[in-house]
């Protein structure tokens, strides 16, 4: 009271808080916005339980570590136990997804051991048939079973669970193959067809509380990149010419975006492809580079 009556009655002290309010609100203000999105980060998804596949890789054990961080409770998924090492991980499953029993078992293990999840993030994936001289038969079915049948083998019952009891959130991580050719056809025509699966779950189970999403990954900076680039330390500057921020992503900033669609601050999106690809799919830098000369 005695401060506010000082104030009040001394126009020169007057000035001098209004001033200094003017100076250190916005300072203070942008602290507990800060310390309130931390807290808010934390704790985004607690109480929530999600499913991650190929948990173990580069990607996935960044989506393991970012959900964990968030406060999900994470069920990873792997074709070994070695690879859910992480302690990150509350709950293991290990399946092959290109074997249809396996799968199956393991969808129904999932939702008797840990309820049927909030989230499901269709991380896992394989591509070794880089061009078309590679292709055969027996490869073309390879990589169609991974990363199509066995995908979407997985998700179904999953997400019709999800849409029983009202509510989910479903990522598939695709690739920017489906978007444009960079190689790898057979795991191209398979990304594709995730991408179409995603948009039936989310206009045909909509209704019933279920969204569905997409993450389109260019080059990720994982161990496999690292391992090809020892090879060949050439390979990232011609990487750097075709990506228009100079370089290719970090699995991190894949799994923010991952993150970000699973979470409720997406709640009015679905149905969408997003590419994550340091702007590779928004136009051919060379063309530019070397034709226009810009």
């Amino acid at each position: 009271m005695l401060f506010s009556y000082i104030i009040a009655e001394n126009p020169p002290f007057k000035q001098i808080f209004l001033l200094l309010n003017y100076i250190f609100d916005p300072i203070f203000a942008s602290a507990r916005l800060e310390e309130t999105a931390r807290a808010m980060s934390n704790t985004e998804f607690q109480g929530k339980t999600v499913v991650i596949t190929g948990a173990g890789g580069g990607l996935g054990s960044a989506l393991v570590a970012l959900f964990a961080e968030r406060g999900a409770r994470v069920v990873g998924c792997d074709q070994s136990l070695e690879a859910l090492s992480s302690v990150a991980i509350a709950s293991r499953h290990v399946f092959d997804l290109a074997k249809r029993e396996e799968m199956e078992a393991a969808a129904s293990a999932i939702v008797a051991q840990d309820g049927v999840p909030d989230i499901l993030i269709n991380n896992a994936g394989w591509t070794r048939a880089e061009t078309l001289t590679a292709l055969n038969a027996a490869t073309i079915e390879r990589e169609l079973d991974l990363n199509l049948t066995g995908v979407m083998t997985f998700a179904d019952p999953l997400t019709k669970a999800m849409a029983k009891r009202g509510s989910g959130s479903v990522v598939f991580v695709s690739s920017v193959n489906a978007i444009a050719h960079f190689g790898n056809p057979a795991y191209a025509a398979a990304k594709a067809g995730i991408n179409a699966y995603a948009k039936a779950i989310a206009v045909e189970l909509g209704r019933s509380g279920v969204r569905a999403n997409v993450v389109c990954p260019g080059s990720i900076r994982t161990a496999a990149w690292d391992h090809r680039l020892e090879k060949n330390p050439e390979v990232l500057g011609k990487l750097k010419r075709l990506y228009p921020l100079g370089r290719i992503v970090e699995a991190r900033e894949v799994a923010e975006a991952v993150v970000f669609l699973a979470s409720s601050r997406s709640s009015g999106i679905t149905g969408v492809v997003m590419p994550v690809d340091a702007g590779l799919t928004a136009g051919f830098l060379p063309f530019i580079d070397d034709i226009l000369g810009g």
